[in-house]
């Protein structure tokens, strides 16, 4: 191709480069998270900060920004999906170019080094030994936010939120949360005094070899359609999943005392990998072809754990799979016992091992500290003493130690700040998504019983995961549920899975 025609040709040459470098990227990253030794720490962050740069480089040469303009002036010659592809490529182009080479590097190692002595402060109930390296964090953090503010005309923290959510903002954010605060706790109650008034669970004894629950876990992923010749299962502190598209990293870890833990936590990564592995396969090495956002992400992970495996049909299909893994018999594994040990909402500690009823107030909390340390009204050394108040506040709790509290998260340690919002976004996306596929899908429950999730999953791949970037987070969710992200769908769910 030549002249103008030509431009839009060469950009996704250079992101198609772009592409392969985030990927090699994100291979190193779950490397580091799940199996590099600790000694690695300082030439891993070297490495990421290097790739960092190159990328950064790679993307805000001058000749880009020319790029783009000659293709957009010749865009009435691309077909849909490139069109989309262009606007991807000026949205990251802007984001990049909004932020200094060298702050992009010092960015990056200090989020790699302060990971790293995350994990060990956090094993060790050591906040003091963190907030050095956090605080340098939050520092270039807040340097990139306003930066990114000036550019985009946005607040510093709808600028960082719009690297996770794009054209998502606070205000969009805030009246969700206010709905939620206030149904919440008398919720919760009315709840928990049900609960109260129900049979005693039973709770399975271990010990439960780890290497049976990884089986079990395995077995589940390819019931639910994960790819093993893409992807693949590990262990690291934090349950994350990462790699790319056709080489997808999950991890999770394990309790002998309690497989339950483990196993949901593989359902929901399942479910972020099964995103992935659904994105459109003609276009992953350029931005249209990424996940939308991190709400839609998020909708996918607990669409399955959530909306799907803690429900009675999924247990009914579940079940014998996990009595034949752990030789269980007796009252324990009844299914209704199971399903009730399943469904036990309690307040707790913990974000990751919540339920679904106090988890958003978990997220809540966060939201609102992750705000105030953007915006310099809250310090790091400060953390922990507002952390506990937080949570006293919304949840009824102080945390015995700071590793049952501000240290049990890795999202500040790695920047990533702007990305807590996203999880109850996504649980409200979810039970929408959910209860709009239950529709279309009449016969769901009786295929769920019986462990076929083939609808199902081409229900979510051509409402959700094949659409990539295309369309945005508000058109994919209206096109596929009939409306724009609310919480009327979640709060049906919760009611209808609680006191019906």
């Amino acid at each position: 191709m030549t002249g103008v025609g030509s431009a839009y040709a060469t950009l996704e040459k250079r992101f198609a480069r772009l592409s392969a470098i985030g990927g090699a990227s994100a291979i190193l990253q779950w490397d580091s998270a799940a199996i590099m030794p600790e000694g690695g720490s300082e030439a891993r962050a070297e490495q990421m900060a290097a790739l960092g740069l190159i990328s950064h480089e790679l993307l805000t040469d001058a000749a880009v920004g020319d790029l783009l303009d000659k293709a957009e002036a010749d865009a009435a010659s691309l077909n849909d999906w490139q069109r989309a592809n262009l606007q991807e490529m000026r949205l990251r182009w802007r984001h990049a170019t909004a932020v200094p080479a060298d702050l992009v590097e010092a960015h990056s190692r200090a989020t790699s080094r302060c990971e790293m002595t995350w994990r060990k402060a956090r094993e060790e109930d050591d906040f003091a030994s963190l907030s050095p390296s956090l605080t340098e964090v939050v520092r270039l953090t807040q340097e990139i936010a306003a930066a990114k503010s000036a550019a985009f005309d946005l607040s510093p923290y709808d600028a960082l939120l719009s690297e996770y959510e794009p054209g998502c903002s606070r205000a969009d954010i805030d009246p969700l949360f206010a709905d939620l605060e206030a149904f919440l706790p008398d919720f919760l109650a009315e709840v928990r005094e049900r609960q109260a008034a129900a049979p005693q669970i039973i709770t399975p004894e271990g010990p439960f070899d780890p290497a049976i629950q990884k089986e079990l876990g395995l077995d589940l992923m390819t019931a639910l359609g994960f790819d093993f010749n893409h992807g693949r299962l590990d262990v690291s502190h934090h349950p994350f999943t990462g790699g790319i598209p056709d080489d997808v990293r999950l991890t999770t870890r394990y309790r002998q005392d309690d497989f339950t833990e483990s196993l949901m936590g593989i359902l929901h990564e399942t479910g972020h990998a099964l995103y992935e592995q659904g994105l459109p396969k003609e276009w992953r090495s350029q931005p249209v072809g990424l996940a939308r956002g991190m709400a839609l992400h998020e909708s996918q992970s607990l669409l399955i754990e959530m909306q799907l495996s803690r429900g009675p049909e999924f247990l009914s299909f579940a079940l014998p799979k996990i009595r034949k893994a752990f030789g269980g018999t007796g009252p324990a594994w009844d299914q209704e016992n199971l399903l009730r040990l399943y469904l036990k909402v309690e307040p707790g500690f913990i974000r990751v091992d919540a339920d679904e009823v106090t988890y958003p107030l978990h997220v809540i909390l966060r939201y609102r500290l992750e705000k105030a340390l953007l915006s310099g009204d809250l310090q790091v050394p400060d953390l922990p003493g507002a952390w506990n108040e937080g949570m006293k506040t919304l949840l009824g709790l102080t945390p015995p130690n700071d590793r049952f509290g501000c240290l049990q998260d890795i999202h500040w340690p790695g920047g990533a700040i702007g990305y807590f919002p996203t999880y109850t976004l996504g649980a409200l996306s979810a039970a929408q998504i959910f209860a709009s596929m239950s529709e279309a899908l009449p016969d769901l429950s009786t295929q769920v019983r019986a462990g076929d999730f083939t609808a199902m999953m081409d229900w979510l791949r051509a409402n959700v995961h094949s659409l990539g970037s295309s369309k945005s987070t508000a058109e994919i969710l209206t096109q596929a549920t009939g409306s724009p992200l609310g919480t009327d769908a979640f709060k049906r769910h919760l009611k209808a899975r609680y006191l019906s």
